[in-house]
């Protein structure tokens, strides 16, 4: 008789299947789901684990989530809006921590947003703070930064009177003709790239930081957009090595889908013949990996962020005449994007204005139509912050996977609502329930550090939709608790293609859980973001609250 490794009895399992929902046991045997009910308590297990009537559901899954930058956050300075709630403490924390460095040590930090603290820093302002040392402090959104004057002078900006200009990036002049310290996009990244590429030893720590911590939210799989890039969000060129050396020496705690940034693509001559491939070195592509580590969708950012307003909206800004900024020529990314389509890759484009995401959708469908799969290859669009109703019925339509991030109502929301006025804000930022009615499958993530990453989070704000003011934000758009946690289970494992393996407990699928502290379904929807996880389960081991289990 097969023996499982561990039986859970005394629970409220949600199993997120639809033809069986609910069961009081579960049994695992070589790290899955062996049975439920009465059938797991037939087997003899080696271990016994007493849910004491708590509710579990399958193992969140974060479907775009920062985990080296996550990491790498949390050892920097936080300057988040409640570690520097003013401008004043913002530039009082850079001096305290200054005054610890050496004299010719960087400050490095993040987490603030202009909009909350009453404008941007200067590097003048830095200057001061840190006695002329070098300091780049990145905005919440991670779409812009605010650099020293000895800082921009080792990145090689000397000339301050005539900063370098890019397509698709700002450093910004003020009115005294000189450059404020505050890049923007394409020119952010730019000067990321002068910092990069960081050890493998220190993303090693990063991952084992931020994967710790999602333990303790009941994450269990996350998705890194970004990886391999020098000039955008990933740590460099040995992304992917860092990872496999992370997991070799198990210091990589959750299981992840990484997702290459667009740079770190390439033609691949010969790729096959008669035809020119794109991609990886080798060819490696979308679906390489196993159940711990994988290469999912290839990401490229195509244009900013709403509450930096260089989003690419239809029309201007509700407080600013502008419209936002296209990261890469509209022409130029469609090819690129269909070359690396037709040689197996999964996408997803960044796009969080209406302009921007009406382009995607438009790239997809031009890729999808040249060169047609017999597998849908469910694309995605990353955040989707703003989608008209014809967007909402082309993305349906394509079979495209929308990534929004719920936590972003309540952090971000005052600010949707300050760029773009209330009406816009109510009619178009982040639709669930529209995409949803439509026949969408829709994820769930917190795209964590920009915003904080517990799904019970997460969850909440999809559900109830209120900005930090209180102010609703597209309510009509809220969606039902079970549509909620559908979305943070199996609608993400069906974003990177891994429905087979995760997202529901069912015979044969990971046993991959989170141990609640109350039951959510039962829960007012005003409380959900306070549950908290008691345990977590990776693939039948408790991983994290061993101790609250029996």
């Amino acid at each position: 008789m097969v023996k499982a490794d561990a039986v859970f009895v005394n629970g409220k399992i949600w199993t997120g299947d639809p033809a069986r929902p609910w069961a009081h046991a579960l049994s695992v045997a070589f790290g899955r789901v062996a049975a439920l009910g009465d059938d797991a308590l037939q087997l003899p297990a080696a271990q016994t684990v007493d849910l004491s009537g708590r509710t579990v559901v399958p193992g969140f899954y974060d479907a775009h989530h920062h985990l080296a930058l996550r990491g790498q956050r949390l050892a920097a300075l936080d300057l988040g809006f409640h570690a520097a709630p003013s401008r004043e403490r913002l530039l009082e924390v850079i001096a305290g921590h200054a005054r610890i460095l050496p004299e010719d040590s960087w400050v490095r930090g993040g987490g603030f947003d202009q909009n909350k603290i009453g404008g941007f820093p200067t590097r003048e302002e830095f200057d001061t703070a840190a006695g002329g040392r070098p300091v780049w402090i990145t905005h919440v959104s991670e779409h812009m930064a605010v650099a020293s004057t000895s800082a921009m002078h080792r990145v090689g900006v000397t000339d301050l009177a005539n900063p370098p200009t890019m397509t698709g990036g700002l450093i910004e002049v003020g009115e005294d003709g000189l450059a404020t310290g505050l890049f923007l996009e394409n020119a952010k990244k730019w000067f990321d790239s002068r910092l990069k590429p960081y050890p493998v030893s220190d993303i090693i720590t990063s991952l084992e930081t931020g994967s710790r911590i999602a333990l303790t939210e009941g994450i269990t799989s996350v998705a890194d957009p970004g990886i391999g890039a020098t000039n955008g969000i990933g740590m460099g060129p040995a992304d992917l090595h860092a990872y496999q050396r992370a997991r070799e020496q198990q210091r990589l705690h959750v299981r992840v889908t990484a997702m290459p940034y667009l740079t770190a693509t390439h033609g691949i001559e010969h790729f096959e013949p008669g035809s020119d491939g794109w991609g990886l070195d080798l060819g490696l592509r979308s679906g390489f990996g196993d159940e711990h580590l994988s290469i999912g969708a290839v990401k490229v950012l195509s244009d900013g962020s709403l509450i930096g307003r260089s989003a690419a909206l239809t029309c201007d800004y509700h407080d600013h005449a502008d419209d936002g900024m296209l990261l890469f020529d509209p022409e130029e990314l469609g090819a690129t994007l269909s070359s690396l389509h037709r040689s197996g890759w999964q996408l997803a484009v960044h796009a969080i204005g209406d302009r921007a995401v009406e382009h995607a959708v438009e790239h997809l469908r031009r890729a999808q139509q040249s060169h047609p799969r017999r597998v849908l290859p469910r694309h995605r669009i990353e955040h989707c912050g703003m989608a008209s109703d014809e967007s909402v019925r082309r993305i349906a339509e394509l079979g495209i996977i929308p990534v929004p991030q719920g936590r972003f109502l309540t952090e971000l929301g005052d600010g949707f609502i300050d760029v773009l006025g209330t009406e816009r804000a109510d009619r178009l930022v982040y639709r669930m329930k529209s995409f949803l009615d439509a026949g969408v499958e829709l994820p769930g993530s917190s795209d964590t550090p920009v915003v904080e990453a517990h799904p019970m989070k997460g969850i909440h704000d999809m559900v109830n939709r209120r900005t930090a003011d209180g102010q609703p934000i597209g309510l009509h758009e809220g969606v039902t608790v079970e549509q909620a946690f559908r979305a943070y289970t199996y609608g993400s494992a069906y974003a990177s293609h891994q429905e087979h393996i995760k997202g529901r407990l069912m015979p044969g699928l990971l046993a991959d859980m989170a141990v609640l502290g109350a039951n959510p379904f039962a829960a007012k929807p005003a409380e959900l973001g306070d549950i908290a996880v008691r345990a977590t389960v990776l693939g039948g081991e408790v991983v994290f609250g061993a101790e609250s289990l029996g």
